[in-house]
């Protein structure tokens, strides 16, 4: 029988934020905890992720803030509840990194980079003793439940009183979060749902080569975006070589993508000019253009021209440009068929991951007990903007804090 009054030696799987955060808690907590990561540094894809400026949490109500996180926001509540945004920028503040709320409500670190506050946090997790072991990859269990790790010496057999996973999700594999582990939980009979892109760009049946040549990475902004049934949202997304991509994509990324699931297909209304009514769109273009071109009309008229001139000539019907009521509801409400999402490993984050009937309330594996599961390989998504990083630091406190409870309880 285990003595639980003894420190648990426990293995953390993952140097992410959810690992990280999984081990200061566990540490905290009075075990004796080494951490494995197989890329040659920790954090690499926090590290990526803060490069155009490091969006940590986001400042809104917490009743908006839950629902961000779609179909899984009741499973990802109670992990919120216990460490809020607010909780979450006072950790950051007591590592020594100050923060500020931008104008969109998204919160900053000060210096507006990852590398700081994750130097910061490394040193703290070294002085509370927890081993930092890189170029370390998990290749499984052994008969006996020892850890398989492929480490620069070879491979190692080590055994732990817990493990935690936090291996990250299924994009971005250069940076370490390459899905390898969905075979490996799935051998020992635990369900996942199927890693998808979330937060990604989605391909058009094909653009025309004109404007692929003349506008292929250009901003189209700003604009208004709407699914059938819902609400338009304003912001800006980039016109690529397959597709569209960019912030307004990203956020309406999971929708568009159950839409090809069910559908094969997504129909995108775009509204070109959101700052206008339609009825002042169409008496714009009733006056009379005499010797202009319709382009240099659109231009004077509405400050139409560039990318969103293009995208009204390629997605509009042909006979609309004669008619100026019908032209105006075409500016208003264009249509872009979406077909598929782009490649996994382009995607800023995945949907899918181990389902939550998997896991008891501290985000242990039922069918493995021990064996914790925390961050992004847990089955949720949620938009940029803060939301990702914050469920990932909570539930690899929830994470961190269920080991220790488990241990207590033993």
């Amino acid at each position: 029988m285990t003595d639980s009054s003894k420190a648990p030696r426990v293995a953390v799987i993952g140097g992410g934020p959810a690992g990280l955060m999984a081990a200061e808690v566990l540490a905290a907590g009075g075990a004796s905890v080494d951490l494995f990561d197989a890329m040659p540094s920790l954090g690499r894809k926090f590290l990526l992720a803060g490069v155009g400026g490091m969006n940590i949490t986001h400042a809104e109500p917490f009743a908006d803030f839950v629902t961000r996180y779609g179909q899984a926001r009741e499973h990802v509540r109670p992990l919120l509840e216990a460490f809020d945004a607010d909780a979450l920028r006072s950790w950051i503040h007591g590592l020594g990194i100050e923060t500020f709320v931008g104008t969109s409500g998204r919160v900053f670190p000060r210096e507006m980079k990852a590398a700081p506050l994750l130097r910061a946090w490394l040193r703290r997790l070294r002085e509370a003793g927890v081993r930092l072991h890189t170029r370390s990859r998990w290749l499984g269990w052994a008969e006996d439940g020892a850890l398989r790790l492929a480490t620069p010496d070879g491979e190692q057999l080590q055994r732990f009183d817990a493990q935690l996973l936090a291996l990250g999700g299924g994009s971005w594999a250069r940076l370490g979060s390459d899905g390898a582990w969905v075979s490996l939980l799935a051998s020992r009979g635990i369900e996942i749902a199927p890693l998808q892109p979330a937060n990604c760009g989605f391909e058009v049946a094909g653009w025309s080569e004109h404007l692929t040549q003349k506008f292929a990475g250009a901003p189209v902004k700003p604009v208004a975006a709407a699914l059938a049934g819902e609400a338009p949202r304003r912001g800006e997304f980039v016109v690529t070589a397959q597709g569209v991509e960019g912030g307004l994509i990203y956020a309406l990324s999971a929708a568009i993508r159950e839409r090809i699931n069910t559908a094969a297909e997504a129909l995108l209304h775009i509204d070109l000019l959101p700052q206008m009514e339609l009825a002042k769109v169409e008496k714009a273009l009733q006056k009379p253009r005499g010797s202009q071109s319709l382009a240099k009309h659109l231009q004077r008229q509405l400050g139409l021209d560039g990318v969103r001139a293009g995208l009204l000539r390629e997605l509009a019907d042909p006979a609309c440009f004669t008619d100026p009521v019908r032209l105006a509801r075409a500016i208003k409400q264009l249509p872009l068929r979406l077909i598929r999402p782009r490649p996994l490993d382009e995607a800023i984050s995945s949907a899918g991951g181990v389902r939550w009937s998997e896991l008891d309330s501290n985000l242990m594996l039922q069918r493995l007990p021990g064996v914790f599961c925390a961050g992004e390989m847990l089955d949720w998504e949620a938009p940029t903007g803060g939301y990702l990083l914050t469920a990932c630091f909570a539930s690899g406190r929830k994470a961190g804090e269920g080991v220790l409870e488990w241990w207590r309880h033993r």
